[in-house]
């Protein structure tokens, strides 16, 4: 079965292992038989061995190092862009603002087509997407920040417990993601994007489509964004056990770090939205 989601369908790892995921299949990593994905339980996920995290295949305890590397670069970039601008009461550092978030925001998204569509993952590209997405993200916040103290601490833990509840969901429940899903979340992502996109051309031709503001379209459009990007999670969840499982090469961890933060990413952006629409007048 071919992966719908595009961060995945061009790993030829990824669509073999979903290809014969129904069953125990021998794959060439190791020659050893595998547990197909239907008969797998998440708690019983190997994370390979302590302090080994690279032993030439994906693992639970591979993913979350480059989860983690990648999430810290944008950490770090958001941090350094959030300082480097400044007070924002100065025109001209209000004026960095708009530069470095328009530079990140469009650096990053050109990046994530090519690490989505990409056959063999570049860890490099995938640290040089996190440091743009961070650059923008840091510009964005502080001007949240700015109009409303606090709420980026508040989006940041809703971020992970977003993350929490959703992989302990996915566990607990031992949640099977089907075709069908799969289609509607990237359909779904498409669609938001393309609607995005729309409406930010419109902008420039003074239309105001609300989309991005802070009226009842505004919340609807974060609302449905903040939970597309929960099933997005579920996605990565996903395709990290059938990676797992399936015995596929520890580089492919990347690939699936990169989901991760799209997601994460995603998820932040759109609570950020919908606190502020929540605190507004």
């Amino acid at each position: 079965m071919k992966s719908n989601n595009p961060v995945f369908a061009r790993s030829e790892e990824f669509n073999r292992a979903s290809s014969s995921a129904y069953g125990n299949q021998t794959y060439p990593a190791g020659g050893a038989a595998y547990p197909g994905y239907g008969e797998s339980d998440p708690s019983t996920w190997g994370t390979g061995t302590p302090g080994q995290v690279d032993q030439g295949r994906m693992t639970v305890d591979s993913v979350v190092q480059k989860t983690a590397i990648s999430i810290a670069l944008v950490f770090v970039a958001a941090f350094a862009t959030w300082w480097w601008i400044g007070d924002l009461t100065e025109s001209a550092n209000l004026g960095r603002v708009g530069l470095l978030a328009t530079v990140g925001a469009g650096g990053a998204f050109l990046l994530s087509l090519v690490n989505s569509f990409k056959r063999v993952i570049s860890p490099a590209l995938v640290m040089a997407f996190a440091v743009l997405e961070g650059v923008a993200l840091g510009a964005v916040s502080k001007l949240f920040e700015a109009s409303y103290p606090g709420i980026v601490t508040s989006a940041v833990l809703g971020t992970f417990a977003a993350f929490a509840g959703t992989l302990t969901a996915y566990k607990v429940l031992d949640i099977k993601v089907g075709d069908k899903f799969r289609r509607g979340v990237v359909a779904g992502m498409f669609g938001m994007v393309g609607l995005g996109l729309l409406s930010l051309v419109l902008s420039f031709f003074g239309i105001n489509t609300g989309v991005y503001g802070n009226g009842g379209i505004g919340f609807i459009f974060a609302l449905a964004g903040l939970v597309l990007g929960v099933f997005m999670l579920i996605l990565d969840f996903d395709y990290v056990e059938q990676g797992v499982a399936a015995g596929l090469p520890e580089r492919e961890s990347w690939r699936a770090a990169f989901g991760l933060t799209v997601s994460l990413v995603w998820i932040y952006t759109n609570l950020l939205r919908i606190l502020a629409i929540l605190r507004g007048d």
